[in-house]
């Protein structure tokens, strides 16, 4: 499992970039709804979501720009964590 460290915090690399890569190149520049879905997707690749897959969940959140419905979907499925 690789990390970023950005101000101090541990979090998952893999996220990071996944949520990176929706972000940048065509299109809007904001998460979709199945761009949500890839990431928690990506967060079932163990027994469970860990700490560090649910710090680096909120600080997608709050770094990264949603559409309307994948803002709703996003924060649905992370109260379910």
């Amino acid at each position: 499992m690789a990390y970023e460290t950005i101000d101090g915090q541990k979090y998952e690399k893999e996220l990071l970039d996944l949520a990176r890569k929706h972000t940048t190149g065509r299109g809007e520049g904001k998460l979709s709804k199945d761009e949500v879905a890839d990431l928690f997707e990506s967060t079932q690749d163990g027994p469970g979501v860990t700490d560090t897959e649910k710090a680096t969940l909120a600080y997608i959140r709050k770094s990264f720009e949603f559409t309307d419905a994948a803002a709703k979907d996003f924060d649905a499925a992370f109260a379910k964590l």
